[in-house]
């Protein structure tokens, strides 16, 4: 009996030896070559955190004439870009980066001003979209100006939304003007229409990753393609998900799966292409659900935007309305820091320039029907972003994410498991597509980012404390960065 004990105790750790062996081939990432965006405005964001705290501790009562007398000089800048469609590179862009930035430190000492400041950056982004339909997006002005009036926009709005009370302003925000022809139906509160495109951030550190990685950082993870059955009204998200790659799920759970954030995006009604059809967005959204239902979709890792047999979430939208003649993504996002190609080839990305879901917000093809903005999950998505960013910067240092070596036999048996749960069309503990050795670094990445997060939130509690106002972006950056220089 000893003997046979013995004999299969060898056996296991021969076995085990053999599965230590890596299979997996790690190939130096070929970067895209551009440059990565910086603000490197570090001595703004203290000026506007200074004047923030002046305007708090001055009060409402003595600002709003100042602050209306600002919102009025940007609705006049505004209203000359729309009437005069100034090119990219036009200093009537800087001036109104820095008025917004300006406005939305004053406007926390009175929070009533919110909804105006929302209004004003609703508009603003809205019309800078429609005047670049012209612009030549590949240009660097082009780009440049896009991303900080309407990133920029959004960061100064929402560092505004962190600092006032929660019922100052609703969490939902509607396009009254944005129309569709499409069948609709009423999800939330919101008329959404079949064709209609949900970009949202999702709660896995992962998404903030997605969100942070391309060299234009953004505030979204993932996309999905809105279908509405002309029959029955019922509505159907088309998405892909790394765990399960294309498939089809109701409103609930769409819903139930985490999201920090949703902005609805509908094609532009004045576009010539709908002006010949009007159901054009609806045919784009049945043609991608009538192929869903009839063979399975793996999610695609690689980020090949140019292969349709795998889809990562932007493609399932671009791919549909490709076959009907309009091309989404007019900015396509990069990766040109090597630290950051590194983290993202250790999950499976070969490809470095892709889809991003933050990209799609600049499209001048699309308007913004409708955001949900939930101010607790709005937090937690600004530390997350926080620790990320500060994670990439680690990654670009030159360090690497290196899994738990002794780990990969026990991981091997759990992909194993996980081969056999997708061949019947269920979930496995990694995901169909993603390597052992891949799961085993996404796993550590999980590890670090929650080790970091914890020591953020725990700082931004005293920051409170001592300070009676959230600790804004950049203070978060830094207690992130602070933990990966003390700790690691």
């Amino acid at each position: 009996m000893k003997k046979k004990f013995g004999y299969v105790f060898i056996a296991l750790i021969v076995l085990y030896i053999i599965l230590l062996i890596p299979t997996e081939k790690v190939v130096e990432p070929s970067v895209a070559g551009k440059k990565t965006f910086v603000w490197n405005r570090d001595s703004l964001w203290l000026a506007l955190e200074n004047k923030f705290i002046a305007a708090k501790n001055t009060g409402c009562e003595k600002l709003k004439d100042t602050i209306q007398a600002n919102i009025a000089f940007i609705n006049k800048l505004i209203n000359e870009v729309d009437e005069k469609s100034p090119g990219p590179s036009d200093r009537i862009y800087g001036i109104l980066e820095h008025k917004i930035f300006s406005l939305a430190a004053l406007a926390g000492g009175c929070p009533g001003s919110t909804s105006d400041f929302q209004s004003l950056f609703n508009r603003l982004r809205n019309v800078i979209k429609e005047k670049s339909i012209n612009w030549k997006c590949e240009d660097i002005y082009a780009r440049q100006t896009l991303y900080k009036i309407i990133y920029g926009g959004r960061a100064a709005l929402e560092e505004l939304l962190l600092q006032v009370d929660k019922n100052s302003v609703p969490p939902l925000w509607v396009n009254t003007e944005s129309k569709s022809m499409t069948p609709g139906a009423n999800i939330l509160g919101v008329e959404i229409h079949s064709g209609d495109i949900l970009v949202s951030r999702g709660g896995a550190p992962t998404s903030a990753l997605i969100a942070r990685g391309s060299d234009y950082p953004g505030n979204f993870s993932h996309i999905a393609l809105v279908y509405v059955d002309e029959s029955t009204k019922l509505p159907y998200i088309i998405e892909s998900h790394i765990e399960r790659g294309v498939v089809i799920s109701s409103i609930y759970d769409y819903l139930n799966d985490k999201k920090l954030r949703v902005m609805v995006l509908r094609l532009r009604s004045t576009l010539p292409q709908l002006k010949t059809d009007p159901l054009l967005p609806h045919k784009a959204a049945k043609s991608i659900y009538e192929k869903v239902k009839q063979f399975h979709i793996p999610y695609d890792f690689e980020m090949n935007c140019s292969d349709t047999a795998k889809l990562c979430c932007s493609e399932v939208a671009s791919s549909a309305y490709n076959k009907k003649g309009i091309a989404l993504w007019n900015i396509v996002s990069s990766v040109s820091a090597r630290g950051t190609a590194r983290w993202l080839a250790a999950f499976g990305v070969k490809y470095f320039e892709f889809q991003e879901p933050s990209d799609l917000e600049y499209d001048s093809q699309l308007e913004v029907a409708a955001e949900w903005r939930n101010r607790d999950a709005l937090y937690q998505d600004h530390v997350d972003n926080a620790v990320v960013d500060a994670m990439i910067d680690w990654a670009n240092k030159g360090n690497k994410l290196v899994y738990d070596w002794y780990m990969l036999p026990f991981a091997r048996i759990t992909k194993l498991y996980s081969w056999v749960l997708n061949w019947f069309g269920k979930e496995g503990p990694i995901p169909e597509g993603m390597s052992t050795e891949s799961g085993l670094r996404h796993k550590k990445f999980v590890f670090l980012h929650e080790q970091i997060k914890s020591y953020v939130l725990k700082k931004a509690d005293l920051f409170f404390i001592d300070n009676k106002y959230a600790a804004p972006y950049w203070k978060l950056a830094g207690f992130a960065n602070e933990f990966l220089m003390k700790t690691i």
